[in-house]
């Protein structure tokens, strides 16, 4: 059985929440379930029939802390009975816990989120299963602004994949206008940390299309 990753666009934001499923133990985690719990839980209901066994989601990764990334969150661990891990870099805490503010702003509606469970630390390594992350910091779109790099695994057929939130986008980079951005932090980031790895290295943004690293190396024209 190959790696399962489902891409879930969910929201009037098109926040792509992305379930990830270790092949071999079931344990899965959910990167920025920010919008539509029953459609998220609906798609895991059918991962769940596809593969005629259930899936252990242990952790709610979070990129950072805007109400279009975190807005589901609550929703979905209770769905779980709290068993789910809540995870944030702690410099988005603040943000996190004015979700219903947030959302106001935008003319949303969120209810009070539940409390972070466990901070990230850059370079932190993380395994649910056999799926292998890497967590990094790379602040700018917000100052607790993370990234996660899925290492490849062949014999799980698990690609050389970085999740980059609203940092990079195809052909574009995240807004450093919104609560704690700055613009010269964020391209710093992205030159940093992310067109350090290699090319080939698919990158999944937080809202639209998949890219590869070489490509936005090549034709972004913010960078």
């Amino acid at each position: 059985m190959n790696f399962i990753q489902k891409t879930i666009p969910v929201g009037r934001l098109m926040c792509n929440c992305q379930l990830l499923v270790c092949p071999e133990t079931l344990e899965a985690v959910l990167v920025d379930p920010g919008d539509e719990a029953d459609r998220i839980l609906a798609e895991i209901r059918k991962t769940e029939q596809e593969l005629g066994r259930s899936i252990h989601v242990k952790a709610l990764l979070h990129t950072h802390a805007h109400f279009d990334h975190i807005g589901a969150t609550r929703r979905v661990k209770e769905q779980f009975a709290g068993v789910p891990t809540i995870f944030l870099h702690p410099a988005d805490e603040v943000m996190y816990r004015m979700l219903p503010q947030q959302s106001a702003m935008f003319g949303f509606q969120n209810e009070e989120p539940l409390p972070v469970d466990q901070y990230f630390q850059d370079e932190e390594p993380l395994q649910f299963g056999k799926l292998k992350f890497t967590v990094l910091h790379t602040p700018g779109h917000s100052p607790g602004g993370v990234c996660f790099r899925l290492h490849e695994d062949s014999s799980l057929q698990v690609p050389e994949t970085v999740f980059t939130g609203d940092t990079l986008f195809r052909e574009s980079v995240g807004r450093a206008d919104l609560w704690g951005g700055d613009e010269h932090v964020l391209i710093r980031s992205i030159h940093d940390r992310l067109l350090t790895l290699d090319d080939d290295t698919l990158a999944w943004p937080g809202h639209g299309m998949s890219t590869r690293i070489g490509y936005e190396k090549k034709k972004n024209p913010y960078l």
